[in-house]
């Protein structure tokens, strides 16, 4: 098995095990808690989002830079030197927003947050302990990040697995054990990261080349690297602000038990990313590798077949949960009220995010192009015509007005981003990527699910259902792959093989 096929494989596999068991105890939470302290998990995955702004792009240039460096075995040196200046820089911020964190706590609790149940003492102590976790949760990504770089991706996905398994069924024990108050489930949480930093960190530094001297802090290396990661940085403060302002402002403009409901809906689309999440970083340093040697004509392939992976993967899932919404949440939370105020929300949501998770490797081709202009400017034209829009819709329409901006968002780095693209980056394949890529693939897809809708038994029990919705996706799942030719030619290639041994 290729280097690229096993670490797609790892990833698949990671973040599908992350995100079951990320989404799986979310019930467990809300019955331990309560809506309204689950409220307060969403707010921190909110403010998280947020602060990770102030990443300024170091964990995207030290994937990069490991990458590129990594296709030379004579630059031990070099490369320890990087992560030592990078790592500095990224533990001083951390520790800036801790600090910023816990001055906000009082404020926050008392004048932006609209609490009902739970005492003010007891959400400013939650918040405190959200910036603790926000300040460990950073240094966890950019060792991560690393690791991502030198393609040491099983590992990754191994450690992955280990920690957010503890993270999050080791806290439905303590909810149900010691107390089941918010603080308890963050205070479990902030070990858990602290142990996860640990020992990403112990795996980075013993995997980089070996050196003549010990790593050196070295400014110099800013000013080599300063251009490419101040426009991911930009880039990461300007999608940050699209992706976690309806989380933001509705914060401020409902109920937090409203805010629950979103999200909670919100929980399950960026659930999608356990598929979008290890295509982009299995690719991702691939395409720098590619691109570093001039091998244009694989890079070329690479993308198109990766593109098509994408949708052939994400497609059949999104619009199945945006389909069977009420469907899905009744089997897994089993509370009338939850879905009926989640369901809307979660069809449009998910949709919006299968559409961003299309653009996904369009990005990492133009950041391993380290083209990051752009980027920067989608996302400024985007701030300006969607934030007032954003206001609008939420006072109009409360949460379905900002899920129904987030699909719209999306629509629009389609519409835009890939014509706009394809001018610099492999010109005259925009066509190729509109029809066999995304387009084709899609609407087959969409014409599965709409089948399996129309035709879907109304009487069936809860498991009658549930195995219909799985046939609606497996059978989406192999139209999308017959009508995408790359990968339906990979298929057919690796049959034949196969049968040849057979």
């Amino acid at each position: 098995m290729s280097l690229v096929r096993k670490n797609i494989a790892a990833n698949l596999i990671g973040n599908i095990w992350v995100a079951l068991v990320s989404i799986a105890f979310i019930p467990l939470y809300i019955h331990f808690m309560g809506m309204e302290s689950y409220g307060l998990v969403g707010f921190y995955v909110t403010l998280q989002a947020l602060f990770a702004v102030l990443d300024m792009g170091l964990t995207a240039t030290v994937s990069r830079e490991l990458a590129r460096l990594s296709v030379s075995t004579d630059n031990g040196q070099e490369m320890r030197d990087l992560v030592r200046t990078l790592e500095v820089a990224y533990w001083g911020i951390a520790l800036a927003i801790m600090l910023v964190v816990i001055l906000m706590a009082p404020w926050i609790a008392s004048n932006w947050l609209n609490v009902e149940q739970l005492s003010i003492e007891t959400v400013h102590q939650a918040i405190v302990l959200m910036g603790l976790m926000i300040a460990l949760r950073m240094p966890y990504g950019f060792y991560g990040g690393g690791l991502l770089g030198l393609q040491h991706q099983v590992l990754l996905n191994v450690i992955k697995v280990a920690v957010e398994t503890l993270r999050s069924g080791g806290v439905v024990l303590v909810l149900w054990w010691v107390s089941s108050e918010i603080t308890a489930f963050f205070l479990w949480q902030l070990l858990i990261s602290a142990c996860g930093i640990l020992v990403l960190a112990l795996s980075l530094w013993r995997r980089l080349p070996k050196a003549t001297d010990h790593p050196r802090c070295q400014f110099s290396i800013f000013s080599r690297l300063w251009r490419f990661a101040a426009g991911m940085g930009v880039i990461a403060v300007l999608s940050s602000i699209l992706v976690q302002m309806d989380k933001a402002i509705l914060s401020k403009m409902v109920t937090l038990e409203t805010f629950a409901y979103y999200s909670l809906a919100s929980t399950v689309a960026v659930g999608l990313y356990m598929i979008i999440g290890p295509l982009f970083s299995a690719l991702y340093p691939r395409f720098t590798q590619l691109l570093a040697n001039q091998n244009l004509i694989e890079l070329r392939d690479l993308y198109h077949k990766g593109c098509q992976m994408m949708t052939v993967l994400v497609m059949p899932v999104a619009l199945a949960v945006s389909f069977f919404s009420d469907e899905l949440l009744q089997l897994w939370v089993r509370d009338e009220a939850v879905v009926r105020n989640t369901a809307p929300i979660l069809s449009l949501l998910i949709l919006g995010t299968a559409l961003n998770g299309m653009m996904n490797l369009p990005f990492a081709l133009q950041m391993a192009h380290g083209w990051t202009r752009l980027a920067i400017g989608m996302n400024v034209v985007a701030i300006l015509l969607l934030l007032p829009a954003l206001f609008l819709a939420v006072k109009s329409y409360g949460v379905l007005g900002a899920a129904s901006i987030w699909l719209l968002l999306n629509v629009g780095y389609i519409v835009f981003g890939l014509i706009l693209m394809h001018r610099k980056i492999f010109r005259g394949e925009l066509i190729s990527w509109v029809a066999n890529d995304f387009g084709l693939p899609s609407v087959a897809v969409v014409g599965v699910m709409a089948g399996f809708v129309f035709l879907m038994p109304q009487e069936a029990t809860e498991l009658v259902r549930l195995a219909w919705i799985l046939l609606a996706v497996l059978v989406a799942f192999c139209v999308a792959v017959w009508v995408a030719p790359a990968i339906r030619n990979e298929f057919l290639s690796r049959a034949h093989v196969l049968m040849k041994r057979g």
